[in-house]
Formats: C-alpha cells, structure tokens, sequence
C-alpha cells in the first residue's frame, strides 16, 4: 500500500514539474515575440534662415545726420550690420570683442568676409562705424605692468579694426587710480596712442569724454574738456586723434548743453571743433552736475528733445557717427540664427522709434541759427517715444514671466548672462553713479 502511495506521490511531482516548465517556456516564448520598445527620437524642426537684404528692412533716411545705435554682435561681428539695418541706422557702434576678459578669440575669417560684403550691400561707410573699446583698458595707470597689459587689448581692438577696414576707434581714457599725479597720467595716455599709431596704419583713435571730474573722484580722466586737449597736444600724429561727445557725460559733468550754445564754446576753446570725430546721443537721467552716468532714452531724460534739436541742426555734427547708447528694452530669445534673425525683424523697436524721430529732427536750422521745430512738434515725438517704450517693456516683461514646472523662473546659464552683458552694455547703467568714478586697473 505504501509502495502505491509513494508511486502516486512521484508521478504528481512529476507532473506538476512538467507543467511548471511548460509555463516558463511560455513566457519566454511570449517576452521573445512582445513588440520591444524603441526610444523615442526628438523631432528637430529645421529652419531655413536666409541672407538678409536690404529691402527686408525698413528704408534708411537720406540725410547727412548719420544715426544709429550700439548693437549687439553676437554670433559673429558680421551680425552687427543686420541689427542696425533693423532699426533704419545710418550709423552704429559695436564691441569688437567681450568686454570681461583681456583676451578674446581672434576674428574668424569668415566673419571678417562676411562683414565687408555686408558693409558693401547695405552701404555703410567706415567712417559711420564708431567700435568701442574694452572697459578693463586704463592707459593712465601709474604701474607699468598693469598699464603694458592695457596697452596689448588696446592695440589688438586697433588691428581688429583694421582687418574689419574701420577708420574709427573709441575708448574712454583711464584713470590715475588715485596713485599718480592728473598730469602724469595725461601723458601716459598719449604716449600709448603715439606708440599705438608705430604699429597701425589708419584707424583715428577717438577719446571720450566722461562724466566725473578728478575733483570728486580722484581718478577719472576726461571729464574736462581740457584734459582731452591737453593728451591731444601730446599726440604727434594729430590727423589720427579725435574726440567722442558724449552728452549724458557733459551734462553729468556741469556742462549745460541744453542751449544752442551750450557746449560749442569751450569745447571748440579747449579742444578745437575739428577734432570732433563722433557723438553719443544720450538722455539723462540724473541732474546737470551729478556726476552720474545714467543714460535715458532720448527725450526722457533731463536734456529733452530740445537739445537733440541743437544738435543735429548743427552743421559741425554732419556726416560723423552719431551713436545712441541708450536703454535696451527688447529681449531676445534664444540663441539660434532664426531667433537672431526673428529679433532683427520683431525686437529693438525702441531704438527705431529714436533713429526715426531724430531723423525728422535733423537738419532743421537756418541761417540765422534759428531752429524750426515747435513745442507741439517736439511733444507728438515724445510721445512716439514714450508709447515705443511702454510697448516694449510690456513685452520684455511678459517675456521674462517665463517659469519652470516647478513655478520658479528659469535660471541663465553663465555663458548667457556673460552674453547679455556685453550686448547690453549700453543699457541705462553703463557706469552706475560714483561706480564710474573708481577704476582701478
């Protein structure tokens, strides 16, 4: 009986074995033939990003008054032309290369190709480009290793604008940085423009005036018109030096420039209005004598629409660039060539609005220096001006409401914010109050 019971037992084991592996091979069967799955690919949108032309823009003005703003170069430095024919400008500025660092990548020379065709197709002359140089160059500093290390990013932006074939270089002249007399520094500086001009061929090296005086601040050189005369006398080769008019900086500076006499006077006294080589074009926003460099955009500041009046009805400022670095108010997004090329067409409406109405404004002036525009002209501008900025800062703020899932806003990477840095330099807040007044490189 057991013997019976013990067969029974093996052959229920027996079965229970054959069927177990029955169901495993099942299963493999089935996970073999289920449909595996596939990673997803990201579909990539191509698009196609055609060569600008001039009649993809708005037609520039044909007068003598050459004016335009500082624009951002990102991307290549052949990218400048585009945003500046976006806004209608007759004439522009540019970085050459970061101002954060003392050394930057050299030109590429398809960037270089590209730039001059592109000057040729749009019609931009050289002498309408004004580059502005590197914030970290101080020419007047006392050390002669920190003033050597100026001097190499100096003469490196004055090739650059040579292999771009521009005729004109701006910078602003230093600091004594509190360790040296005003007028050694005086001669400092004109003794690198003289060894800058050894080594260079044609670009005019173009100092700028500032907005503090040495009295305030101890450092800052240039506030006064007599201390441009005076590196100007010391400079051999006088047909390649001249001077950049800033007029938030003169206003800042004490110079009341509101008036068709204004400033013609003492510049002309001090310095010679021939050495005039260009202008920037800024509202303020602080008070005459402040001290302070805070740029406004044209006809909202303390100067009013009026003084731009005076100054384009002045036959002197005629065929010289004439560079606006006021705010910047239009947001770009993203980095690509079709968002580069988007913000040509759609951004910077502000500084197209200014570049229009300071075209209608110039020339005006007659003979008798009497300058026909009335005050209900000038308030309709204003307004155009006013409604330009209003528009765009709705914009930019819509833009910048932007939030990641989890409701924060989006942090930029360093690389973006560096970018935005040196394209928006010109902002408003190019040198914050007193900020302006400490340089110490």
């Amino acid at each position: 009986m057991s013997s019976l019971s013990s067969l029974s037992s093996s052959d229920s084991d027996e079965e229970d074995q054959s069927r177990s592996t029955k169901r495993r091979r099942t299963q493999e069967t089935d996970e073999e033939n289920a449909p595996k799955p596939t990673k997803k690919t990201r579909r990539t949108r191509t698009v196609e990003v055609h060569e600008r032309k001039p009649e993809d823009f708005v037609v520039r003005a044909s007068n003598t008054w050459k004016i335009g703003p500082h624009v951002s170069a990102a991307g290549g430095i052949e990218n400048a032309i585009i945003n500046a024919a976006s806004v209608g400008a007759n004439a522009f500025a540019i970085f050459l290369k970061s101002q954060r660092k003392w050394d930057s990548n050299a030109l590429k020379d398809e960037s270089i190709a590209k730039f001059k065709e592109r000057m040729k197709t749009f019609g931009y002359s050289s002498t309408h480009i004004l580059p502005h140089g590197s914030y970290l160059v101080n020419l007047g500093n006392p050390d002669r290793e920190k003033r050597d290390k100026s001097y190499e990013c100096f003469v490196d932006d004055l090739k650059r604008c040579e292999q771009l074939g521009l005729s004109l270089y701006n910078f602003h002249p230093g600091s004594t940085v509190g360790a040296g007399t005003l007028e050694k520094s005086l001669s400092l500086i004109a003794d690198c423009i003289n060894r800058a001009h050894e080594v260079t061929k044609n670009v005019t090296i173009v100092l700028e005036n500032m907005a503090c005086f040495p009295a305030g601040s101890g450092n800052v050189i240039g506030s006064r018109f007599s201390e441009l005369g005076e590196i100007i006398r010391q400079v051999d080769d006088k047909r390649r030096v001249g001077v950049c008019l800033d007029t938030c900086h003169m206003y800042a500076a004490g110079y009341d420039i509101t008036s068709r006499q204004g400033w013609q006077f003492e510049f002309d006294r001090e310095i010679g209005i021939g050495y005039l080589r260009g202008m920037h074009l800024n509202d303020s926003k602080a008070a005459l004598g402040s001290k302070k460099d805070r740029h406004e955009t044209i006809g909202l500041g303390h100067l009013g629409l009026r003084t731009f009046v005076h100054i384009l009805a002045d036959p002197r400022t005629r065929d010289i660039p004439l560079i606006l670095e006021t705010p910047a108010y239009d947001v770009q997004t993203g980095s690509s060539a079709a968002a580069r090329q988007r913000f040509a067409t759609e951004g910077m409406g502000v500084w197209r609005t200014e570049v229009a109405v300071l075209n209608s404004l110039s020339g005006r002036g007659k003979d008798d220096g009497f300058v026909d525009v009335s005050e209900e002209e000038l308030e309709e501008r204003r307004k155009e001006i006013e409604e330009a900025v209003r528009t765009a800062s709705k914009l930019r703020d819509a833009k910048g409401k932007k939030v990641d899932e989890g409701g924060k806003a989006k942090p930029k990477s360093k690389r973006k914010r560096a970018v935005e840095e040196d394209d928006n330099i010109h902002n408003g807040d190019e040198e914050d109050g007193d900020s302006c007044c400490e340089s110490g490189h």
